[in-house]
């Protein structure tokens, strides 16, 4: 079944990009974190590896655990939280700390573990993407709770393999999330004590997977099957920023450093392009503006 052309007529402005690395066909990225020192760390999700990349392009295994491994966050430069499935196929929450495990907890009420993004300095929210909530991790107890389970965050169709809620980033006193699977950009206001209210639908017909905030409130998003990276502004208008053929083929996520974008991909593995899976890459978009930074307050 072919994809809803729901970017045919979106306006184009391609940014210059450059490839930052290539990995063997049929490797998953699927989420990265990058350090106020230009070190990148990606989730070789398929393998469970948590591979850096440092600013001169060289490549080693950080941390390697067993099972799967989605979404990452950095809590201190040499400190990650990371999720996904064990060899057992039940989710699981690690903490890890110069390569090695220093904390993991498993989560047998949770399905699919995704992004994940900090809430406050002790605080991390995580997306589930076949549950249809957001759960939190306190780093400073290292415990685990429920945050949120609303329907729009879940799939309209559960026999579908797409994740409904995926991305998650907090800009200002909102929480916004991608559902991914009902094409729904989403924001949920925040309280003073940071709790979540009611979700409300700020775009729909958009398949957003990751995403990022530049300082004025742009969103930059990975749209992973239709090989794009795009551009919504705070007026809600969509531009597409980069294609197939600057090497996005099936992109995950992104995030800034400094001025520029990067992009993960897994070369088109979940719908390959006719030509085949491509090698996956790390591409670095050249924005021109500063992205927003994490905690921005709270």
């Amino acid at each position: 079944m072919p994809l809803p052309a729901i970017y045919a007529d979106m306006p184009v402005a391609l940014l210059p990009a450059q490839p930052m690395a290539t990995f063997p066909v049929n490797t998953f990225l699927e989420n990265l974190a990058i350090l106020p020192s230009g070190d990148i760390y990606l989730t070789n999700h398929e393998v469970g590896a948590v591979v850096q990349l440092d600013p001169d392009g060289n490549l080693t295994t950080y941390a390697q655990l067993s099972g799967k491994v989605s979404g990452i966050a950095w809590i201190e430069p040499n400190q990650f939280l990371v999720n996904g499935w064990n060899a057992e196929g039940v989710p699981f929450v690690a903490v890890l700390a110069d390569g090695a495990v220093q904390y993991l907890q498993t989560l047998p009420e949770a399905q699919f573990l995704n992004g994940i993004t900090p809430l406050s300095s002790r605080s991390y929210l995580m997306a589930d993407a076949y549950r249809g909530a957001i759960w939190s991790f306190d780093v400073t107890t290292q415990t685990v709770e429920l945050w949120l389970e609303h329907p729009l965050l879940a799939r309209s169709d559960e026999t579908s393999t797409f994740p409904a809620v995926n991305g998650l980033k907090r800009f200002g006193n909102r929480l916004y999330a991608s559902n991914t699977q009902r094409l729904l950009l989403l924001q949920m206001p925040l309280d003073e004590r940071l709790k979540p209210q009611e979700p409300e639908i700020l775009i729909e017909g958009t398949n957003l997977d990751d995403f990022a905030f530049d300082v004025h409130g742009n969103l930059y998003g990975a749209t992973h099957v239709y090989n794009s990276v795009i551009r919504i502004d705070r007026d809600r208008r969509t531009t597409i920023i980069a294609q197939a053929e600057q090497g996005v083929t099936g992109c995950t996520a992104v995030a800034f450093h400094g001025t520029d974008l990067y992009v993960v991909n897994n070369g088109g593995m979940f719908l390959p392009p006719a030509t085949g899976v491509e090698p996956a890459q790390v591409v670095r978009l050249a924005v021109g503006v500063s992205g927003a930074p994490l905690l921005s307050q709270g």
